[in-house]
């Protein structure tokens, strides 16, 4: 069995290691600075405050926002709950219509179910090949009783970017509220909320190098100021919205995260894309039968999602030991099942259960790349050679 240590990681959209700066930045607030934010009496709470404000700061710089429209939750999760059914709630006296997507989170997509339970209606959007939805569908399906958009902004599993600020501009003119699960993209690519046209955005630490189970929810305060039917009681943090004891370690980690981001985005995004695209043009030269699935250039940098045709995702993850990949999204690559997203785009069935997603991130090297092309170079052809379809296609072929 291999250890940790002699493993390839490319399963950055999965999570990403913690920044060693932000571990730095976290270990006094795991250590001697120990106070809850919440207890303004004495100096121990005085530093924890200050520190949660602080990061809160470095958040809604990376984002564009003021710092009293963020609200910190657990994660990415709970900000989708909390920013849809929120809404659904306070604003089930003006409708009960919400637009989404085929292609999102099961973050949105089950909380949407949920609401459909509750006497709500929800519109899900057909994506094209490429996984993107186009604004004039969204404007389409718009009636009186629409309440709520909810479109990802990159896709987690294709990478594929949605056009959100041209579907902010139809929200914003319709009077419509436009939220987005950008979990993928924060930190990554502009996600500047006002160019966005967002009133609401969910964001996580631990997909830009933070530590894992802290979140925030961006909420617009002014023009429209967006209100929320909270889904936790019991404790007037975070503007009474989301209670409960505030994770400071954690939170002075996320504002860390996010202010390393802002630094070094373009320069790690040029990076990444020349060692993503030296791995996409290695591995199309070198094996046949194989499809590049997402939007050809609308997409993450560090995102690779390939279907191995006759190759069977889970079989090929297995024997690639040396190499963290993932079959689908990490929510559901428990499961030997085929990806919704994919099956969204419309690929074949048996194409989708061969799909491999490739996540490159900040400590990728190229040294990395070539053994990791090497490597499922050699295990597909590997493979196919024990496969009766692909033979029966190499026969019909000839």
């Amino acid at each position: 069995m291999n250890s940790q240590d002699s493993i390839i990681y490319m399963d950055y959209h999965a999570t990403t290691p913690i920044d060693p700066q932000v571990v730095d930045a976290m270990i006094p607030y795991l250590t001697t600075c120990f106070g809850n934010a919440s207890s303004t009496a004495h100096l121990f709470g005085w530093k924890a405050r200050d520190a949660v404000e602080k990061a809160r700061h470095q958040v809604a710089e990376l984002i564009g926002c003021s710092t009293d429209e963020l609200i910190f939750t657990s994660g990415a999760t709970e900000s989708d709950n909390l920013a849809i059914k929120g809404v659904a709630y306070a604003y089930r006296h003006k409708g009960n219509h919400i637009i989404t997507s085929t292609a999102e989170h099961h973050a949105v997509l089950d909380t949407c179910a949920v609401l459909e339970n509750d006497g709500f209606k929800v519109t899900y959007l057909p994506v094209d090949k490429y996984g993107m939805v186009h604004p004039q569908q969204v404007r389409d399906c718009i009636t009186e009783q629409t309440i709520l958009i909810s479109l990802i902004y990159a896709n987690n599993e294709v990478g594929t970017i949605n056009p959100l600020a041209e579907v902010g501009k139809i929200a914003g003119c319709q009077g419509v509220l436009f939220h987005s699960d950008a979990v993928q993209a924060v930190g990554k690519i502009d996600s500047d909320v006002n160019r966005l046209g967002l009133d609401l955005m969910s964001l996580t630490a631990h997909k830009m190098y933070g530590p894992k189970g802290i979140g925030a929810l961006y909420i617009r305060a002014r023009k429209p100021r967006i209100h929320l039917a909270p889904m936790i009681h019991g404790g007037g943090q975070e503007n009474r919205i989301r209670p409960g004891t505030l994770n400071v370690p954690a939170i002075v980690g996320f504002g860390e995260a996010c202010e390393l981001s802002k630094t070094l985005m373009v320069d790690e995004s040029e990076r990444i894309a020349v060692l993503r695209d030296k791995l996409l043009h290695a591995l199309f030269n070198r094996i046949d039968h194989i499809n590049l699935n997402g939007h050809p250039l609308k997409r993450l940098v560090g995102n690779l999602n390939i279907s191995f045709e006759f190759v069977e995702s889970e079989a090929l993850l297995a024997s690639l030991d040396n190499i963290a990949l993932s079959a689908g999204s990490a929510c559901t690559s428990g499961a030997v099942q085929a990806s919704h997203v994919l099956l969204a785009m419309r690929l074949k069935k048996e194409l989708a259960h061969t799909a491999v997603r490739f996540g490159l991130g900040r400590f990728t090297t190229e040294v990395e790349v070539d053994q990791v092309i090497d490597a499922v170079v050699k295990e597909v052809h590997r493979l196919r050679q024990l496969s009766p379809l692909y033979e029966e296609n190499i026969s019909n072929t000839a």
